[in-house]
């Protein structure tokens, strides 16, 4: 049996070892991300093994209570998984993500008395009950809502969407093709779960090349880099500062410093609209560059970012430029954005001031 189940998912272990060495020797990823995505290779290698004794005692016709068990488990098992994925990728993930999972394994675990979801006859025959798609309507709303998140907190760019149309692609064949071709499909649904991840995280690493590690904005190099590429097309330039992030790191530690960053740059993805990407180009320094957005766009962009940043604890200074016609150069742009963001942090700090003569 042992063997049969290592020669049927041999393609599924290469792919979870290599996806575990390849975690090993990362430098790249935190170290909560790595053990969540070791939770995850996990996960689905203890799938695997219940789907394959699943199917192998359907195949005997045997052992009705036990297989009750296993499928119970395995329509509970998909929902937990794409929890667990969403869990590992976004960041400041909430741990409430895994209510609905833990609601349906409930539903599946009383189906194995009631038949609510699934049953098995005495010929040892599957049928659905009345909750039947439960388990892959809940698992496809998961899908939905993982590729929004990612697709909301990414920077717009190809690089970030590619990997989000491939898990997209890959978990929706994962809840239709068993329609089609039944458990022949769910015999090999662990193995594109695997090489799904893997994929993923090969573009994960490739994205490193141009993400801030901390933040998720695209970093300084890329910035640089994607002013040279159609400059005609940018027709504006964000600068935005931090306040307080020394006083921060001075009062309550670096890694509280950090996780108001992370908070910043959350609102920063939250407000961008397709053509405009936000960089990390220094401590608490950052850019948006827009390309062929409007003046409206502009100042609309600069009123999202405001309302978002003042649901936070934080602050920040903002100043843009804008251009229509071209005359401006971006070294203009900057300067312009520049000078006006350091004016409006300067207003901060003596609006401060202000406040502590009152007192």
């Amino acid at each position: 049996m042992i063997s049969n189940y290592v020669l049927e998912n041999w393609a599924l272990i290469l792919i979870l070892l290599a996806l575990t060495v390849t975690l090993k020797i990362t430098v790249f990823l935190e170290r909560k991300t790595i053990q969540r995505m070791y939770v995850l290779i996990v996960l689905v290698f203890l799938l695997s093994i219940v789907v394959y004794i699943e199917f192998f005692l359907a195949d005997q016709g045997s052992s009705r209570e036990l297989r009750l068990i296993l499928m119970a488990i395995r329509y509970s098992a998909t929902p937990l998984i794409i929890a667990q994925i969403i869990y590992t990728l976004v960041k400041k993930p909430r741990p409430f993500i895994f209510v609905p999972a833990i609601i349906l394994a409930l539903i599946n675990f009383i189906s194995i008395f009631t038949g609510v979801v699934f049953s098995i006859d005495s010929d040892s025959m599957f049928h659905r009950g009345p909750l039947g798609l439960l388990p892959f309507i809940l698992a496809g709303i998961y899908c939905v809502f993982l590729v929004y998140i990612l697709y909301k907190r990414s920077n717009k760019t190809s690089l970030e969407i590619i990997p989000i149309a491939f898990l997209c692609f890959a978990f929706l064949s994962g809840l239709v093709l068993p329609f089609v071709y039944g458990k022949a499909y769910s015999r090999i649904f662990c193995t594109i779960i695997a090489i799904a991840l893997f994929v993923y995280y090969v573009f994960l690493i490739l994205q490193l090349t141009k993400i801030d590690s901390l933040t998720g904005l695209l970093n300084r190099q890329a910035f640089y880099a994607d002013l040279l590429s159609k400059p005609e097309e940018i027709t504006a330039l964000f600068s935005i500062d931090m306040n307080g992030l020394k006083t921060i790191n001075d009062t309550a530690g670096h890694s509280a410093g950090d996780e108001a960053l992370i908070t910043l740059a959350v609102c920063f993805t939250r407000a961008l609209k397709r053509g405009q990407s936000g960089y990390r180009i220094g401590g608490d320094e950052f850019v948006i560059v827009c390309r062929e957005s409007s003046q409206s766009e502009i100042t609309q962009l600069a009123e999202r970012i405001k309302n978002a940043v003042a649901e936070t604890e934080h602050s920040c200074s903002i100043g843009y430029s804008y251009r229509s016609d071209g005359t401006k150069s971006i070294d203009d742009l900057l300067k312009e954005s520049d000078k006006m963001m350091y004016a409006d942090k300067a207003q901060y700090y003596n609006n401060i001031k202000r406040d502590r003569r009152r007192r």
